[in-house]
This record gives structure tokens, C-alpha cells and sequence, in this order.
């Protein structure tokens, strides 16, 4: 029986998500995007609960030096639902529609969570296509990287809830609490509600089940280009030595911890998450430009 859309309308979703106009990637399923700046490309992908609101401080601090851009992933914010099954291999296929829609041969890609496992699809099948990498609490397999405890409490935050016939609305406070740091203020809580509250729950379970079966540890090897790797010291979803074992299978990247943050690092430290990223992303634009 389909879930029934939460209460958001097109026009609404726009508005909650920022002033920039919103753009939109022909194609099917049609992809929902937005930018600001110019310059050498970075890409922002959001997690599994999110959309492209979560990257709007990235998008104003570093669109003073690059072209920022923010993509709703197939099934969320103002992109469009699709037919079948999530396939991530499909969802990197959807990235180099938008690196061609925007006629980029590569561009500096960054991805929180699942926007991390895209990536660790995409680059690579499309390592040419990378200029940078910056994966932020990112795990490489469901089974493999997270312990059994952690497994099923995940699965009983996201799906179980919709499952039983509740509301995205319904399991959204305790999912943030399971996410945010301990320092988190008021206004960073009420940007991840408005974050899950905004989600397609059909789209999302579909996207979840996919999650479960997820596994690029043999893909990690094949990664060449630079990479960082970030986690957050409180985030007990992918904890930094989860993020350790990742570092093992990549030992050329670089890894980082941000201090006093959660899963959704980005939000919670914007100001150190964009100095960390943007000196990564300078240090191998200007690499790449000499």
C-alpha cells in the first residue's frame, strides 16, 4: 500500500529549501539542482535523510571561489520519484547526466553518508570524471562496517516506523536525536526536522533497501584520486573508527576528525567543515592547475 506524501507541495519544498532558483536536469527521473558562483565545479551530495537545504552554507562560503552546486537525489526534495528499485549504480549514472547537463569533465565531489557511498560508486566507474574526494561519515557496507547492535538500530529508526503505517513526522525526533551531536543548538535540530519531514517516504524506504545490501569495500581499492575523509567525534552511526577501517582500505587519503559534532557534520560545524574541505579542494585545484 503506497505511503502517502507528506504535506509539502512543490512550491513549499522550494521556499524551505533557499533563495536560489531552482534548477532542473532534464531526463527521467528529472533531477532538481541548484548553484551559485563560478569557477572550477564542487559537487555537494546529501545524506539519506536530507536534500540539497543541507548544503546551503556550503553553497554560500564556497561559491565566493568555485561553482557550488546541490542536487536533490532521485526520490527526494524537488526531484522527481522513479519506477523500481533504488540501484546506486543508477544514482552515479544520475551524476554524470548532471556533470554533462552542466558541461564539467570533473569536478571536486563531496558527499555526507549516503552521498559518500554514491561516491564511493561513482569514482570508481568514473574516476576521470573526479578531481577531489571528500567523503564525511561514509561507510563502504551496511554488514561489514557497522556492528550488529548498530544495524538494527538503524533499521528501527527508518524503517520499521513507516513499515507499522507512521508518519515521516511521526519518527523524525527520535532518528535527530540518534544523529545530532550533543552540542547541538535549537536551529540545527529544527534544520534536520524540516530536513526528514521533507522526505518521499516511498522513494526513502526503496532508497533504505538498497542501503541494506550496499557494499563498495572492493571498490575503495580502486580509487586513485585525492580523498578526505571525515567523521565526526560523536557520531555513533559512523564512528571515527569506523572511519579508521575505511582509512585502512584507502591508505592515501587523508583523515580527519571534526571535534564536538554528530552524524551530520556539515550542519552542526559549518564553519570548520568548510575550512577543512575548502583548504582540501584549494590544495588539488591548484595542483591539478599546475
Amino acid at each position: 500500500m503506497p505511503i502517502a506524501m507528506p504535506p509539502h507541495t512543490r512550491q513549499d519544498r522550494t521556499a524551505l529549501f533557499g533563495e536560489r532558483p531552482l534548477q532542473s536536469m532534464p531526463g527521467c527521473p528529472r533531477i532538481a539542482y541548484e548553484y551559485a558562483g563560478a569557477g572550477e565545479t564542487i559537487v555537494f551530495l546529501h545524506g539519506i535523510g536530507g536534500n540539497r537545504s543541507n548544503w546551503a552554507e556550503q553553497l554560500q562560503h564556497f561559491s565566493r571561489q568555485y561553482k557550488a552546486v546541490a542536487w536533490d537525489a532521485r526520490g527526494y526534495g524537488n526531484s522527481d520519484d522513479y519506477n523500481g528499485p533504488c540501484d546506486f549504480n543508477a544514482l552515479s549514472q544520475d551524476l554524470v547526466r548532471l556533470l554533462d547537463h552542466l558541461e564539467v569533465d570533473k569536478a571536486h565531489c563531496v558527499g555526507l553518508s549516503m552521498g559518500g557511498r554514491i561516491l564511493m560508486d561513482f569514482c570508481a566507474n568514473y574516476p576521470e570524471r573526479v578531481q577531489s574526494l571528500v567523503l564525511a561519515g561514509s561507510f563502504p557496507s551496511f554488514g561489514r562496517s557497522l556492528g550488529l547492535e548498530q544495524r538494527q538500530e538503524f533499521i528501527r529508526l527508518r524503517r520499521e516506523p513507516l513499515q507499522a503505517g507512521k508518519k515521516i513526522s511521526d519518527m523524525a525526533t527520535e532518528l535527530i536525536a540518534s544523529l545530532a551531536g550533543p552540542y547541538a543548538t535549537n536551529a540545527m535540530l529544527l534544520k534536520m526536522r524540516q530536513s526528514i519531514e521533507a522526505l518521499h517516504p516511498d522513494s526513502y524506504l526503496k532508497t533504505l533497501e538498497s542501503t541494506l545490501s550496499f557494499d563498495r569495500t572492493a571498490a575503495l581499492a580502486l580509487i586513485r584520486v585525492p580523498t578526505l575523509l571525515l567523521y565526526g567525534e560523536f557520531d555513533t552511526l559512523v564512528t571515527p573508527s569506523a572511519g579508521k577501517q575505511v582509512q585502512a582500505l584507502m591508505p592515501n587519503a587523508q583523515y580527519h576528525v571534526i571535534r564536538s559534532v554528530g552524524h551530520l557534520m556539515n550542519i552542526e560545524a559549518p564553519v570548520e567543515f568548510n575550512r577543512v574541505v575548502g583548504d582540501f579542494v584549494l590544495l588539488h585545484a591548484r595542483a591539478c592547475a599546475s
